[in-house]
Parts: structure tokens; C-alpha cells; sequence
């Protein structure tokens, strides 16, 4: 059977994440109609697709500090209220997808999700692993979820995607975003003559290199409740090294045309940054 892909299309390259409720409806419908046409090309290619929460659920998670915690009357309503947005944005995703002929299903993760203390304990997997089984291509995003300790919380697609990775053993993880990759400078403060963005791409990174990345990753653009990027890479690296199916992450840029549907026809094509074990000589 063909290898499981795991697809994130970034909050951050589908929304503003400065504005509230933002949506880039070109970039949307474009993505939309590259995952069909890789799906189209590869029928028997199994994905998953998870999306972040962008200006939708960050914007209002922010204002409550719902990942914090959530105990008071006015902080479960602002739980209340950011998954009503998140699944704004997933409802639009979910429409887009299927308008460019993708069978999706919509498995929402805060219907199940449960966590301690803001760790993930618990998550059903069924509804995606029989969605897989019968051609479909489920789509999970970044929610609220209950948890025993804080109240309530955020959970990231990044940790949906670690506690279905370790149930569903998928062959890559693909994280597009607005940027080509991990980049040697905080795009925010690039000094007079920096080189171009493209250049300025980190190529490989393995986990004995981490703690040099520490010092330059800086946080997300706009609001972002889950941690920047420098969290995303960490999560990405614990993925790996607690998948043994797992070959490699990679980081592009969603705003290259046809890039995200040339990664997941090729999984050797070289773009963006990937993460691996080892660093390749």
C-alpha cells in the first residue's frame, strides 16, 4: 500500500494571523486544487491533512489565554468561543477541498481530546484510520480540548499529528507554511543587504544541531498560542525520533505555486528545510 503522508497547511499561510478572521481565499483554493491534483496523479497516495488555526482560533485564544487554562465563567466562554471559530475556518478548508474534488472527512479533535496539564493523553484515532482504510482523506486542525488539570486548553496540529503518528505510522510529514523553510534570520529583522529569503533557508537539520537553532528561530508572525517556530521544529524532531516509520519532515512554502503538490508526488524532491536523523553528507 502507497505511504501515508501527513499534510499541514499552516495557520499562518492560510490566514493573516495580524487580523482577525483573515482568509486567503486565493491561496486556500490553489492548495485545494494541488493536493487533488497529487491525489489525482497518485490515487493510491493516503493523506492526511491537518490545518492550523491562523487568525480564527489564535486571535481568540490569545485574548482568553485559553492554552493557559481555563476556570472562570468568562474563560469558558472564550473556550467556547475559539472552537466556534477554529471550526470556522476548518468548515472552510473542509469546503475548499471538496469543491476541488478531494473526499474528505472532517474529524474534529476537541470532540475526543483529552489532556494533563496541557500534555495530549488521549485522542481517538478511529474515525481517521478507517477514513484512510476506505480512500478518504480526513482533516484534523489545531482545537480546544478538555483537560484534567487546567480546565480546558489548545492543542496544536502538530501534537494531533505526534499522537496519530505513533498510531498510524505515516512515511513523512509535510508542514507547509508562508516561508520556504527554517530560516537563518527572524525575517522581522532582516538587516540592510540580508540575502534573499530562499537563500537564507536552513537545508537539513538533525537533532544533534538543535541547540545552535535555538538562538536565531524566532517566534511566529502575529498571534500564535502553540509556540513559534522554533517549537514546531522541536516538535517535529521528537516526531521523528519516536516514529521509527517516520523518514523525514520538510518544511516549504505553501505560497510557491505547485510546490505542495510536487513534494507529496516526490518524496525525494529537495525544497524548504527538511528534518531528519542524520545529516546527509
Amino acid at each position: 500500500m502507497q505511504e501515508l503522508v501527513f499534510l499541514k497547511l499552516g495557520g499562518s499561510l492560510l490566514t493573516d494571523k495580524t487580523r482577525l478572521k483573515a482568509l486567503r481565499a486565493p491561496v486556500l483554493e490553489r492548495l485545494a486544487a494541488e493536493v487533488a491534483a497529487a491525489l489525482a496523479e497518485q490515487p493510491d497516495l493516503r493523506l492526511l491533512i491537518g490545518h492550523g488555526s491562523g487568525s480564527y482560533g489564535h486571535v481568540t485564544a490569545s485574548r482568553y489565554h485559553t492554552r493557559a487554562g481555563v476556570r472562570s465563567p468568562e474563560a469558558w466562554r472564550g473556550y467556547a468561543d475559539t472552537a466556534l471559530v477554529a471550526g470556522q475556518l476548518n468548515r472552510l478548508v473542509l469546503d475548499a477541498l471538496r469543491g476541488a474534488g478531494v473526499p474528505v472527512l472532517p474529524v474534529q479533535p476537541s470532540a475526543s481530546a483529552c489532556c494533563r496539564d496541557g500534555e495530549l493523553q488521549s485522542l481517538d484515532e478511529r474515525p481517521v484510520r478507517v477514513a484512510l482504510e476506505h480512500g478518504l482523506v480526513p482533516v484534523v486542525y489545531g482545537d480546544v480540548a478538555l483537560d484534567e488539570v487546567r480546565g480546558g486548553t489548545i492543542i496544536s496540529t502538530e501534537e494531533i499529528f505526534a499522537w496519530l503518528a505513533d498510531r498510524l505510522c505515516p512515511a513523512r510529514v509535510v508542514l507547509a507554511g508562508e516561508m520556504p523553510g527554517v530560516l537563518r534570520f527572524d525575517p522581522r529583522d532582516t538587516p540592510a543587504g540580508a540575502p534573499q529569503l530562499a537563500e537564507a533557508v536552513i537545508p537539513q537539520i538533525a537533532p544533534p544541531g538543535l541547540g545552535e537553532l535555538a538562538r536565531i528561530l524566532g517566534d511566529s508572525r502575529g498571534v500564535d498560542v502553540t509556540g513559534g517556530m522554533l517549537s514546531k521544529v522541536q516538535d517535529m524532531v521528537a516526531l521523528l525520533q519516536n516514529t521509527p516509520t517516520l523518514r523525514c519532515v520538510q518544511l516549504v512554502s505553501g505560497l510557491t505555486p505547485g510546490l505542495v503538490r510536487s513534494v507529496l508526488l516526490d518524496a525525494s524532491l529537495r525544497a524548504g528545510t527538511t528534518i531528519q536523523r542524520a545529516i546527509e553528507g
